[in-house]
């Protein structure tokens, strides 16, 4: 049964919405008769990601667009302000502004507080400034953080990117919480967990859509499908990974705790072969 603040009439906004997984939520909600407004940085972004929802918008009237750095809690706050004054309040909430330079462990610091400050401090904002207002406005609505998988197997290669994503998880999960056992509330929270998709952060200078990467469109079509079934997880998979996949490296990862084995076992030369073994349920 489709999520009832996913129909006409109701207000969804995207951070990071001029692109990716940002702009297909967009389009889907503009699709449904939804008011939409997507935030994020660039001007000439904003203006060409409008034209493409005018299209399947009801009317232009119904969309709005807005330069936001998520990073900036006034500018958060001025997006809320705005988005009260011209639709009358939110219903979705898709937090989804996010960064990946490069790091290691030992720098660049501006990369690391970058992209802390786009994919943690972000949602944090995000759901400070709006939370509040989406509970006393007193309908059903949502709440869509974008996490990651390297979130939850935290994998070698970026571990700034890594600790954004694995504290969206647990902000996510902490305000689900606190959200159901608010009185008389009627949003929930869900974490998108990504899989391979083709967008600007992960094109890395390809034109072309790898084979094993999903589109950001499949990838919104499936979130909506799994919040219509309830899901606080989207877990999604791609063309290479299928959930079976996922949900052994999950667990390896968290066995790696329990087991008492070396930090990121499963690209430890001494534990592939056990690896490998329990990918295939041995």
């Amino acid at each position: 049964m489709p999520h009832p603040a996913m129909s006409g009439n109701h207000v969804a906004v995207i951070t990071g919405g001029a692109s990716g997984i940002g702009l297909a939520a967009a389009m889907r909600f503009a699709g449904l008769g939804m008011k939409v407004c997507i935030a994020d940085i660039g001007a000439s972004r904003l203006a060409e990601a409008a034209m493409k929802l005018s299209s399947v918008a009801k009317s232009d009237a119904d969309l709005m667009t807005a330069e936001v750095d998520v990073a900036r809690f006034e500018d958060v706050a001025k997006l809320e302000a705005a988005v009260q004054k011209r639709f009358g309040g939110t219903d979705i909430l898709m937090n989804n502004a996010g960064i990946g330079p490069d790091s290691n462990s030992f720098g660049p610091l501006e990369n690391w507080q970058r992209i802390l400050n786009v994919n943690l401090w972000g949602i944090i904002h995000g759901t400070q400034v709006f939370a509040p207002y989406m509970i006393e406005r007193g309908r059903p609505g949502l709440i869509i953080n974008t996490g990651s998988k390297q979130g939850i197997t935290t994998p070698p290669g970026n571990p700034a990117y890594n600790v954004s994503k694995a504290g969206v998880k647990a902000l996510t999960e902490a305000l689900q919480h606190e959200l159901r056992n608010t009185d008389g509330c009627q949003i929930s929270a869900h974490l998108l967990i990504p899989g391979h998709v083709f967008t600007g952060l992960t094109a890395r200078g390809r034109a072309e859509k790898p084979a094993g990467a999903w589109t950001p469109e499949q990838t919104v079509d499936f979130m909506i499908g799994r919040i219509d079934a309830g899901d606080f997880y989207i877990l999604c998979p791609d063309n290479d990974v299928p959930r079976q996949l996922d949900e052994r490296r999950m667990l390896w990862a968290a066995g790696d705790i329990v087991e008492n084995r070396p930090a990121l076992s499963r690209w430890h030369p001494d534990h592939a072969a056990a690896f490998a073994r329990f990918v295939k349920g041995e």
